[in-house]
């Protein structure tokens, strides 16, 4: 089992070290899930937005529009798209201070 240290930042936010992301393959724009355990440990999982979309890598070039993309999702896994989307936009204008 390998194990490393990081320090938790000002605002909450840790790097995870490269060493884990190669093993466990998570990549830049995954989702991952963060469940507390009764031990006060916490396990990091990569998550799927969906279970049944597409094979992306597969089954387009990689010029696929995010149309494209969004019609091969259901309409539950479009509406939380959307949510993780928009949480996103929320937290980049809280950063940079933008408005409108």
């Amino acid at each position: 089992m390998l194990r490393l240290f990081r320090v938790l930042g000002k605002r909450g936010r840790i790097t995870i070290p490269f060493e884990i992301r190669q093993r466990i393959g998570f990549r830049y724009n995954d989702v991952l899930s963060f469940t507390e355990l009764d031990d006060s440990s916490v396990v990091v999982r990569k998550e799927k937005i969906c279970d049944n979309c597409i094979d992306i890598a597969e089954e387009y070039s990689e010029d696929i529009t995010l149309e494209d993309f969004l019609a091969s999702l259901s309409e539950e896994e479009q509406r939380e798209a959307l949510i993780h989307l928009s949480l996103l936009w929320a937290e980049k204008l809280k950063v940079t201070g933008y408005r409108s």
